[in-house]
């Protein structure tokens, strides 16, 4: 990076942010295929919704399980605001829908948050999950604000259109939603530099420390959670715009407890992790949802790996391959890695076609105990298929047991001589 420092220019940083730009205006135009525009805004929500998440998870430690009652009252709100306007009771363009959310998000974060961050560790996280589970339950006792079980409905298309933009088409919104996730993005980038995001990161690691120095850590707990709620409030009304209809579901345990999740697979500990987590998280339960009743099992097992094998996330796992592909060592590990990548293949392929053979006898067996699978007619009421589930995953267990070992210690040696390295440069 500091090779591409010229003063007054950082290049690095303009190279990042201008690729980063370009990437959202040319998504599209690549994914441009059936539902690709719905996943592609759905994508570019979540993404502001765990980097909001993950100011206050990753950068000041505060495992919330109530996050979606930022988001989802942002979306309440911004959706009753999108009805006054269509109405003519107020003036709104749809452009700034995202920021009465947001300011919900500050509104809300303000009143909840002084309590929440009263405490911290597992109390503040249990104290979060009451006040998840008390907005819910209000959900259903005010119906004139939540609409019930029904929710509130809108239409996105608010008067008439603005250099030929009526948010009508959905390439429309993507882009909206792009515009506002770009400069959340650079906002909240933005807020890591800060004092307060600095102090933040010593509250996280040391309380004690950061009081014994002057600073008050519930102050600073409570000025990160109300930023927090209002980039969480943003996404919310994105949200609203994008599905044109807002639910009780929205600020339920179950949905916090998905940011969490696509946070923590994506990786708390880097800025762009949460990004990378939105996109699997969106794989894992929209994608997937489509082709197999098994989804949550598969999410559930997707997170237990991570946690397990890289508790850094996703973006702990691309940056330690890029260190040693940066070094040239790529090629000493190559040949037990793909070992690995082979014997983990077989096995999961093997675990896969016994759960889906399972789900199907036991959920759709009255349809006939015939499915297909992978392109082939498999009967799950006879052995031929749980002999074929059963042997690729013996034998993919059996390799990786194998070549583990190899590759852990190839792993190990490299990293150790890239460590050398770094200190004989330094």
């Amino acid at each position: 990076m500091n090779r591409l420092t010229y003063k007054p220019l950082d290049l690095g940083r303009w190279i990042v942010w201008g690729g980063y730009a370009v990437l959202l205006i040319v998504a599209p135009l690549v994914f441009n295929k059936g539902a690709s525009l719905s996943l592609l805004s759905q994508i570019g929500t979540i993404m502001i919704v765990c980097l909001s998440y993950n100011m206050l998870l990753g950068q000041g430690g505060m495992l919330s399980f109530g996050h979606a009652v930022y988001t989802g009252l942002g979306a309440f709100i911004a959706i009753h605001a999108m009805n006054l306007a269509a109405q003519g009771t107020v003036w709104l363009p749809v452009t700034l829908v995202p920021l009465v959310g947001g300011l919900a998000g500050i509104f809300f974060g303000i009143v909840f948050g002084y309590v929440t961050t009263k405490k911290s560790g597992t109390t503040f996280a249990m104290i979060t999950l009451g006040i998840v589970e008390l907005v819910f339950a209000c959900s259903l006792m005010f119906p004139e604000f939540f609409g019930g079980e029904g929710g509130i409905s809108t239409n996105r298309v608010i008067g008439k259109p603005v250099f030929g933009i009526s948010y009508g088409p959905q390439i429309q919104v993507y882009y909206l939603i792009a515009f506002w996730l770009f400069v959340s993005t650079v906002a909240m980038y933005a807020f890591t530099q800060t004092p307060l995001g600095r102090i933040i990161n010593a509250v996280r690691d040391n309380p004690e420390r950061a009081e014994f120095v002057g600073y008050d850590t519930h102050k600073v707990r409570y000025l990160t959670l109300i930023l927090s709620a209002f980039f969480a409030g943003i996404a919310g009304g994105l949200g609203a715009i994008n599905f044109e209809i807002v639910t009780a579901e929205n600020v339920s345990a179950v949905r916090s407890g998905a940011f969490l999740l696509f946070t923590f697979i994506g990786g708390v500990g880097f800025f762009f992790g949460p990004m990378l987590g939105a996109i699997a998280g969106i794989f894992l339960t929209v994608m997937l949802s489509d082709y197999t009743k098994a989804w949550q099992l598969y999410v559930g097992v997707f997170f237990i790996v991570i946690v397990m094998y890289a508790p850094g996330g996703l973006a702990s796992l691309i940056l330690l391959h890029l260190r040693v592909a940066k070094h040239a060592m790529y090629r000493r590990i190559w040949p037990a890695l793909w070992r690995v990548v082979a014997a983990t293949a077989l096995a999961l392929a093997g675990a896969v076609i016994a759960i889906e053979m399972l789900y199907h006898l036991t959920l759709e067996s009255a349809n006939g105990t015939e499915m297909r699978l992978f392109g082939m007619q498999v009967d799950t009421a006879r052995a031929p298929g749980w002999m074929a589930a059963a042997l690729l995953f013996a034998i993919g267990a059996a390799w990786f047991r194998q070549a583990r070992p190899a590759f852990a210690a190839a792993w190990n040696r490299v990293n150790a001589d890239i460590e050398d390295a770094m200190r004989r440069q330094a």
